[in-house]
């Protein structure tokens, strides 16, 4: 069942009016689309956090008072201060496809940090395409066979059925280094082995 958010409309968009509205508990938003303007809205914070903690992806229903019912997803939140202070709402279609990013959740502890590696982060979200039917809360990957030196690519990452990727395949996700003082320490190796070499070199030449 489609989780619902109710939402009134917004006339007064001054500055003063604007932290009224947040010091009420609500905070302003937007709704726009492709089948409509873009309608300036107001929406309670607390229930905006309780679809919004189902993810961003998924598709929920907008009710807003004296319009008709939008089938929506939350496109993006503004903060200020860590907390919301805006959030912009996108109408969708459930039959089109739908290009989004949507958050990775890495499942278990990669094998080569358990030899000391680090595991390093370098995305944490994932571009794919998809009917809001089935696009994911989050796409789960599991890191546990990393290694010293395994890198994880976007291709490398089964996605749920009905969903694509579009991202590139060789865009990094993640990857196990080893940790920087080792790291340092075989480039320091490599360097005075190569002065090394190149002294002998002129000694040769001498």
């Amino acid at each position: 069942m489609s989780q619902t958010l109710t939402a009134e409309p917004r006339k007064d968009t001054k500055h003063s009016s604007l932290r009224k509205l947040r010091e009420s508990g609500r905070i302003p938003a937007v709704v726009y689309g492709s089948q409509t303007e873009s309608i300036p809205l107001s929406v309670d914070v607390k229930e905006l956090m309780k679809v919004a903690r189902t993810g961003r992806t998924e598709m929920f229903t907008l009710k807003v008072e004296g319009s008709s019912d939008f089938n929506v997803i939350i496109k993006d939140f503004q903060k200020k201060s860590g907390a919301v202070s805006h959030v912009d709402f996108l109408q969708i279609s459930a039959n089109k496809r739908l290009k989004v990013r949507v958050p990775i959740e890495f499942l278990g502890t990669a094998e080569g940090t358990k030899a000391g590696g680090v595991l390093q982060h370098q995305e944490t979200e994932l571009e794919v395409e998809a009917l809001p039917a089935n696009l994911p809360a989050a796409i789960q990957v599991d890191i546990s066979h990393l290694n010293m030196g395994d890198k994880l690519v976007a291709g490398d990452i089964k996605l749920p059925e009905g969903v694509t990727l579009v991202a590139s395949p060789e865009e990094l996700i993640a990857s196990v280094t080893a940790p920087r003082a080792v790291l340092q320490a075989e480039n320091e190796a490599e360097a005075e082995g190569e002065a090394a070499a190149d002294a002998a070199g002129e000694a040769v030449k001498e």
